[in-house]
């Protein structure tokens, strides 16, 4: 049975998983279901249709599941989907999506959120991400895998951050970011690759090379963004690490941050 303190408050209908912890007043909604090994400190409110895989931490004061912030939204049964692994700490919160999108917010595996973060609604985020103390993601945000928003940054809504990615603190991004790449400031702009990131996570000398020949492209060569693109987009034939890189530029709309 789940170890459930007596002053929560647990619909009967909530799925819970056996070894589940859920601590002082928090309250879990009817819609909500939680895997195994996931745990719910004080004062948590996890609503909504929400669906929460197995080893998740959510610590005091997180809102998760929560009714979106727009002004369109109208009752509708949006969701919340969250893998496994992840870390959120106090007071992070998190949207279901809305009917005018997919209807759901997906947030990935062994992701750490820090305090005062917020996913708002329709947002997909990948996994092994890191949103600092406030970093705060508007609607339709979609972020890749292995990306770090510093403390403060704020992501305009509908914007694509590219995997490997790292924002300094307190950046303001209005614009897409294209994989591997630092930026910082109001407003953002690019400043490097993120190689020290890349040297950690085990990418060979000759893939950081292909990063970097794929950055002086958008960045460095004074070519047009559309001839730097369908350079990428060949050298990712023979250079798998610059995938990521095509599959951005398979989503990105608002432009590249400069």
């Amino acid at each position: 049975m789940p170890t459930i303190h007596p002053t929560a408050l647990v619909d009967s209908n909530a799925i819970i998983a056996a070894d589940v912890i859920i601590g002082p007043y928090s309250i879990i909604g009817p819609h909500v279901t939680l895997g195994a090994g996931t745990v719910v400190e004080a004062h948590c409110v996890i609503e909504g249709y929400s669906e929460i895989g197995e080893n998740n931490l959510f610590h005091s004061f997180c809102s998760v599941g929560c009714v979106p912030q727009d002004k369109k939204y109208d009752g509708e049964p949006t969701r919340l989907l969250i893998g496994n692994g992840n870390t959120f700490f106090q007071n992070v919160t998190i949207s279901t999506g809305t009917a005018q999108d997919r209807g759901v917010t997906v947030v990935g595996d062994h992701n750490w959120v820090m305090a005062y973060a917020h996913i708002a609604h329709d947002c997909i985020v990948g996994n092994h991400v890191i949103l600092a103390n406030n970093a705060t993601l508007a609607g339709h945000v979609s972020i890749g895998d292995f990306v770090i928003l510093g403390g403060l940054t704020a992501v305009h809504q509908f914007c694509v951050i590219g995997a490997h990615a790292m924002a300094g603190g307190g950046s303001i991004i209005v614009q897409d970011l294209p994989p591997f790449v630092m930026c910082e400031g109001n407003r953002a702009s690019a400043r490097s690759i993120n190689i020290e990131g890349l040297k950690r996570r085990g990418f060979s000398a000759d893939e950081i090379a292909a990063v970097k020949k794929a950055y002086k492209a958008l960045y460095r060569d004074g070519i047009s963004y559309e001839d730097a693109v369908n350079l990428i987009r060949n050298e990712a034939q023979t250079h798998t690490v610059l995938q990521c890189f095509v599959d951005f530029f398979d989503h990105s709309k608002r432009g590249i941050v400069r």
